[in-house]
């Protein structure tokens, strides 16, 4: 193997053990930001011993034990010894040394979920939502700065200064390297899937730039949804969010003509749609179902993609049951949002009358104020009830409200479409 070769190797090796190397650093050293270096400082050894000694035949546990000795030596070297071993229940003896193998035994005594307690952390409602975003992208995805920022649309410098927060945030708040339970667990597992489906969505619908989707982006809140499921094998909500993406990122390669315009659902060639992504999905939702979650806020929204995915043509899709399901998630999650998607559902198993009946009721709210969907929602209920003239007023306010450059050419298109 060349120079290059093992060089790329042990890229490789990193990016997929990195999360677990942060991960099981984390739960010794009690600092997300401390764990982080010493998994790079593994990775610089391994830049320098590898080429020399060629790739170890199991590099995972090679890094893992670079890193543990460069902590050891931190602990020892800034005198925190007794604090560590305060912290995993061991007293010491009054003037007796302890052997790095004794530290690392201990350090190892209690291995547990690493990477679940690093989703839990990185989550952690006491940093912003783009913070936990931003964190959890850079340490379990495994992202550059540069990337988190070119799939945002921000600065590099912002990103770098979100994730040094993040990481002080959790230091000065001393938030414990733990998996919560009762209560607590609820809420910190909500924000762990509130994040994964963040980042899945600014992905499946951009929400500004040139770009209409982002595919790495579905990808990787994928990736972080199915590391989840496997971490958590008994929480419903987990594979309904799971069921959710596999299904809408089915759809991710029919939303778009060659040259970058929108293709609605109504129109898309399902050729298209994968179906192993939709065997996945479906798999998925049945797991949250076995498991007591139908009525779940993921798990209807993956029975409400489920419906499309089902349906082989457009017209056989079964409007009247996504309105029912709309009618039952409205309680489970009320926002207006839901409400918005209700009113489209309506309008499409019963008519654009009854979508704008149901429009008007939600149409001032404050969340809608600004809303892209809202506007582009009522234009088409108006055109499909025969009243082009207010459909294109419609489709031009929406077009104004976006900041996506393929879906604002496709608002005017469709208000070019309905005549002067």
């Amino acid at each position: 193997m060349t120079a290059a070769d093992t060089h790329i190797a042990i890229e490789t090796v990193f990016r997929i053990e990195r999360p677990r190397l942060i991960a099981g650093l984390t739960r010794m050293v009690r600092d997300v930001g401390l764990a982080e270096e010493l998994a790079q400082d593994a990775l610089v050894a391994a830049l320098s011993e590898w080429p020399k000694t060629g790739v170890p035949e199991k590099p995972a546990a090679w890094l893992m034990a670079a890193a543990k000795r460069r902590a050891i030596d931190g602990l020892r070297r800034n005198k925190m010894l007794a604090r560590k071993h305060a912290e995993i229940g061991r007293d010491l003896e009054d003037g007796q040394d302890t052997t790095a193998a004794e530290i690392e035994a201990a350090l190892d005594d209690d291995i547990g979920d690493d990477l679940l307690r690093l989703m839990f952390t990185a989550c952690h409602p006491v940093l912003p939502t783009e913070a936990r975003v931003a964190l959890t992208l850079r340490l379990i995805g495994g992202l550059t700065t540069d990337e988190i920022a070119r799939a945002f649309l921000v600065p590099e410098s912002t990103v770098a200064q979100r994730i040094v927060r993040a990481k002080r945030t959790l230091a000065e708040k001393r938030v414990p390297f733990e998996v919560p339970h009762g209560p607590e667990r609820n809420e910190r597992l909500a924000s762990v899937l509130g994040v994964i489906y963040l980042i899945f969505n600014e992905g499946y619908a951009a929400t500004a730039g040139e770009d209409l989707v982002r595919p790495a982006l579905c990808a990787e809140a994928q990736r972080l949804g199915r590391i989840l499921s496997g971490l958590a094998p008994n929480e419903p909500e987990v594979f309904g969010l799971l069921a959710l993406m596999e299904i809408q990122a089915s759809r991710l390669a029919a939303r778009t003509a060659a040259d970058g315009s929108l293709i609605p659902l109504t129109e898309q060639n399902r050729a298209r749609w994968d179906r192993l992504l939709i065997g996945r999905g479906l798999a998925a939702l049945a797991r949250a179902e076995a498991l007591g979650g139908a009525n779940g806020p993921y798990a209807l929204q993956a029975a409400l993609a489920a419906c499309h995915a089902r349906a082989r043509t457009a017209e056989e899709t079964d409007w009247r049951q996504i309105a029912s399901l709309y009618d039952v998630l409205r309680t489970v999650m009320p926002s207006p949002v839901v409400e918005l998607n209700r009113a489209v559902a309506h309008s499409m198993a019963f008519g654009p009358e009854a979508g704008l009946v149901l429009l008007a009721e939600i149409e001032q709210a404050d969340a809608l104020r600004n809303y892209v969907p809202l506007p582009a929602a009522k234009g088409d209920f108006l055109l499909r009830a025969g009243r082009a003239a207010e459909a294109r007023v419609e489709f031009e306010r929406a077009a104004a409200l976006s900041r996506n450059a393929p879906e604002k050419a496709f608002l005017l298109k469709r208000a070019a479409d309905c005549g002067g």
